[in-house]
């Protein structure tokens, strides 16, 4: 596979006619039978089967080479559902294919670090299902990789390609409401409950020693597999990295900061829920911007709530954030609503940024980032910014204390406790997918 990265650095010199002309020669260039750029998905789930759909919808343009999943009936279901042309169980298998361009990671939390890291080090692109890592350890890995080995690497934070996202991303910028000082992220939805359950031999056509990998090798307990997964500190990241990673991401953004914030503060618990999750209910948890802002002389705090046991949603919306600016103060939702208020709460009617973004979905941002050799929206320096929120969010609850960071180097400087949380344990005599550098 030949690399238009020479191309367009030599005609990057010339005109914008030259640039145009740079961006059509990679837009050209062959990938497999048809100019096709061949894909492996990881995982066969609810979000694996979502991203099936589109990648079937794109036949044009996408070859699905591959699905692969520990679990058959699953496996089987999404091959004849997306019509892919080879059906796996073990994720090395589409590793090893060498005609494989790209991989789709829609597996449990505990795989999506390790599996992008070995993807990047095969030479495959990476499409990595949101939260990106499991730990921040694991995050600062995949950055790394990424960067040594140049492959384009997409965190699956698909509001970094919605339009409306954008458009308040873009007013913010632009100083719509001022500086904003304070950014609120929510999730807040009513979550079933997993009962309490013991240890039983995994269902038939499962092969469950592959589906916890490279984690601490637990006996399979049905509250814990298939989506329950999500509730266990061993495979998932809960709701803070779950459906809040979307809400932090863009109230992050909007915040404008970048790099890691100095200090978290945090309480939660279980206040609904009793059963066996190991992840809070309710979190209230409190960042603060200070060395990423000393130039400006004045931190920016980032707040982040969440509670999964009401259907009482602030602006009626279950996922927003609000921004709290020197001039002002907005809403916005990636449910498609946005309202902006200047001083003394006076209504800005129809708010628009002067400068509109152009946006594609965030696959085809993908895609278009591996055709013509460039970043895509959502890639691992900003995926890594926003994936430690989650991660920092459930130490500081987990613990009950706030604790300082290192932003330089994400170490929790003042806990001993809390910085062993930055990493995680793997399985006992090691496995081939314990990600290395």
């Amino acid at each position: 596979m030949r690399s238009p990265s020479a191309t367009r650095r030599s005609f990057l010199k010339t005109s914008s006619v030259a640039m145009a002309t740079t961006l059509a020669i990679g837009a050209n260039i062959g990938y497999g039978a048809n100019n096709k750029i061949r894909v492996g998905l990881l995982g066969c789930g609810a979000m694996g089967n979502c991203h099936g759909d589109s990648l079937k919808g794109q036949s044009d343009s996408i070859d699905l080479v591959y699905v692969c999943d520990p679990d058959n009936g699953r496996r089987d279901r999404a091959r004849n559902k997306i019509g892919a042309r080879k059906s796996v169980s073990d994720p090395r298998t589409v590793l090893d294919d060498k005609s494989v361009d790209a991989i789709f990671i829609a597996t449990p939390d505990h795989w999506h670090a390790p599996l992008a890291i070995l993807g990047c080090q095969a030479g495959k692109h990476v499409y990595v299902e949101k939260p990106c890592s499991h730990n921040i350890h694991e995050a600062s890995l995949l950055r790394k990789v990424a960067k040594e080995t140049g492959k384009v690497v997409q965190h699956g934070t698909q509001s970094r390609s919605q339009g409306l996202v954008a458009e308040g991303m873009q007013m913010l910028k632009e100083g719509i409401i001022g500086d904003v000082l304070i950014a609120k992220a929510w999730n807040i939805q009513r979550r079933g409950v997993i009962g309490k359950q013991k240890p039983s031999d995994p269902p038939a056509g499962v092969d469950y020693d592959m589906w916890v990998g490279p984690a601490e090798f637990v006996p399979f307990q049905e509250n814990r597999f298939h989506s329950n997964w999500r509730w266990w500190h061993n495979f998932g990241t809960g709701d803070l990295g779950n459906d809040g990673m979307h809400e932090i991401d863009y109230a992050r953004w909007g915040l404008g900061v970048e790099g890691l914030p100095s200090r978290a503060a945090g309480l939660g618990g279980h206040l609904w829920f009793n059963d066996d999750q190991q992840f809070p209910d309710t979190a209230n948890v409190v960042f603060e911007y200070a060395e990423a802002q000393k130039e400006k002389h004045k931190p920016k705090q980032l707040i982040v709530e969440m509670r999964l046991w009401t259907t009482n949603y602030p602006h009626n919306v279950d996922g927003g954030a609000e921004f709290y600016g020197t001039k002002g103060q907005m809403f916005l939702s990636k449910r498609g609503k946005i309202q902006v208020l200047a001083e003394r709460n006076r209504r800005i009617d129809n708010p628009k940024p002067k400068d509109m973004p152009q946006l594609s979905d965030h696959r085809s941002d993908f895609f278009d980032a591996i055709r013509n050799d460039r970043q895509p929206r959502a890639n691992m320096d900003v995926a890594f910014d926003s994936v430690v929120i989650p991660h920092y969010a459930n130490i500081a609850v987990r613990i009950g204390k706030s604790f300082e960071i290192n932003p330089n180097s994400g170490v929790i400087t003042n806990n001993d406790e809390a910085n062993a949380l930055i990493a995680r344990k793997y399985r006992e005599g090691g496995h081939w997918a314990v990600p290395t550098t």
